[in-house]
């Protein structure tokens, strides 16, 4: 049990730090042309074999949430499923609505009320966007839930087959009504489960997944930074998004790799990354608050290779404590999922 725990923590952890590091590096991206190459190059590449983050917590809930055998409770599931994150969101949506009219020149209300104004379409902040697709995910986990506990593994993985076969046509923009966001992201959902139950761990198994996933993320890089070259500006197509195959299979990998590790680590690491991972949640939706004074005053002039390390350990070190000491109170912790 102990070796489950963890895994789930590890991936976690790592998760949550890629998802800083691509946010550290936002500013970068723009950029083509008038900061050296080599800065671009670094900046762009690192977004690009980081993209599994996202997806990696939506396999986490897909392998925790439709391997659960008891009987689905309704009134449960919307109080402590459903509500412990739509609460929160709301909360800190609020929130951010007001961080988003500070500048470096002042507080403008008008911008925290057309941002407010818009917050049914467009989160209030741009790290918030997850949980517009996410929270859509409990209302589709009931009937995959049933899914899994009715039907053979077969069926679970013809399911996802298909599922997959959309991802391809969606990065290769053949659209149709597969194309639809709420089918891209639930597929995440019964193939955590698989990845979880029923992918065993032997060796050429997860090599077959470490050479499906780094492939997908040499050519993930390789397009992005050679379309926006020979568009003359930063220009991803669909290759960055979480709905296609590339990032499936790099989801895939990091899901296996930290699922075949998960067991070598000392007792003190453990502790660690199973104290990093209780917050990670609280550490997705506060670090861009010790983001802020990096883009509103440009501290982020330097090297990418040394300045996304730095802010992504301090920014993730203060949102690490703010949620601890958030945790601390029964009367804050339920801001936190």
């Amino acid at each position: 049990m102990r070796e489950r725990v963890l895994f789930f923590d590890l991936m976690r952890c790592v998760a949550a730090i890629a998802v800083i590091a691509i946010h550290v590096l936002a500013p970068y991206r723009t950029e083509l042309g008038e900061i050296p190459f080599d800065h671009w190059l670094t900046a762009v590449s690192v977004n690009s074999i980081s993209r599994w983050a996202v997806p990696v917590f939506i396999l986490i809930t897909g392998a925790l949430m439709l391997s659960d055998e008891r009987p689905f409770n309704a009134s449960y599931y919307v109080r402590r499923r459903l509500g412990k994150v739509l609460i929160p969101f709301l909360i800190w949506s609020l929130f951010y609505a007001y961080l988003s009219g500070w500048s470096a020149d002042g507080y403008d209300a008008e911008v925290s009320k057309q941002v407010l104004e818009h917050s049914p379409e467009h989160a209030t902040y741009y790290h918030l966007g997850f949980f517009y697709y996410f929270i859509p995910l409990y209302f589709v986990i009931p009937f995959l839930q049933l899914m899994v506990q009715r039907l053979d593994t077969s069926a679970i993985v013809a399911f996802t087959l298909i599922w997959l076969v959309t991802t391809v046509c969606y990065l290769l923009r053949i659209d149709g009504p597969w194309s639809h966001q709420l089918w891209l992201y639930t597929g995440y959902l019964p193939l955590g489960y698989l990845l979880y139950k029923k992918v065993p761990l032997r060796g050429w198994i997860i090599t077959l997944f470490i050479l499906l996933g780094s492939a997908a993320l040499v050519w993930t890089v390789f397009m992005v930074v050679m379309n926006s070259i020979e568009a003359d500006h930063y220009t991803v197509g669909r290759w960055l998004s979480y709905k296609t195959i590339n990032v499936v299979l790099a989801a895939s990998m990091i899901f296996m790799c930290c699922k075949y590790v998960g067991n070598i680590f000392s007792a003190r690491t453990q502790r660690v990354i199973s104290f990093i991972s209780k917050y990670s949640l609280g550490i997705y939706l506060l670090h861009p608050i010790f983001l802020w004074p990096m883009k509103a005053y440009g501290w982020y002039q330097g090297h990418p290779v040394w300045v996304i390390p730095l802010w992504v350990v301090l920014s993730g070190a203060g949102a690490l404590l703010v949620s601890w000491v958030l945790g601390r109170s029964s009367k804050t912790r339920w801001l936190l999922p």
